[in-house]
C-alpha cells in the first residue's frame, strides 16, 4: 500500500488502515520515546498520546516533504511535553572526572547499540533530552533552545556535558570488562 493510501485510508477512518500504519511505525517511535521516558511506561504513554496526535492531525500533513519526518516531529514534541510536565530542569552537575584520559575512538565500535541505549538513558534529563534532540534527531542548537525555551548556549553546553559524561561511563564499562 503507497503512503498515499495509507494516508487517505487513516483520513476516512478505516481501523484496519490505522492499525496498519500504528503496526509501521509504533516500534521505530517506541525507541525513540524510550530514549526520552524514564521507563517503558512513560515511553508507552508518550507513543500513544502521540499516534493520538498523529490522527487527530493527520487532515494537516500537506505531501510535502517525508511523512515519517512529519509523524516524528509529532513524537517528539510528545514527549517533550512529558517532560516539561516533570519539570525538566538544566543543571550543572560535577565534572570529578575532567582530567582523565580521553576515549580512543575505536573503543566506540566495541559497545553495542543496546548497551550505548542504556547509557544514554542514565544521562541527566537535560543532558539526555539536548543529545537526543541533536546528535539522534538532528536539531540544530537554535531550534533545540526554541523547542525547549533555553539558550542555544546552554543547549551546547549541555551537549558537551553529555558527552564527556558518556566518554566516561564507556571508559569505566571498558575497565569493567577488561
Amino acid at each position: 500500500m503507497s503512503e498515499y493510501e495509507l494516508i487517505k485510508g487513516c483520513l476516512e477512518g478505516n481501523q484496519n488502515i490505522q492499525r496498519m500504519l500504528f503496526e509501521q511505525f509504533a516500534g521505530k517511535f517506541m525507541t525513540m520515546c524510550l530514549r526520552y521516558a524514564v521507563d517503558s511506561m512513560e515511553a508507552e504513554d508518550m507513543l500513544q498520546e502521540g499516534f493520538v496526535r498523529i490522527f487527530t492531525h493527520l487532515h494537516q500533513f500537506k505531501f510535502e516533504g517525508s511523512f515519517e519526518g512529519w509523524m516524528r516531529r509529532i513524537i517528539v514534541n510528545v514527549c517533550l511535553k512529558h517532560l516539561q510536565k516533570r519539570k525538566l530542569q538544566f543543571k550543572e552537575i560535577s565534572d570529578e572526572h575532567a582530567n582523565e584520559v580521553q576515549i580512543a575512538p575505536y573503543t566506540y565500535s566495541s559497545i553495542g547499540e543496546d548497551e550505548l541505549m542504556k547509557l544514554i538513558s542514565r544521562l541527566p534529563d537535560g543532558y539526555r533530552t539536548v543529545f537526543n534532540l541533536n546528535v539522534i534527531e538532528g536539531y540544530s542548537h537554535e531550534e533545540i533552545a526554541v523547542l525547549l525555551g533555553i539558550q542555544a548556549s546552554t543547549s551546547r553546553s549541555q551537549l558537551v556535558k553529555a558527552r564527556k559524561m558518556l566518554q566516561n561511563q564507556i571508559i569505566h564499562l571498558e575497565k569493567i570488562a577488561v
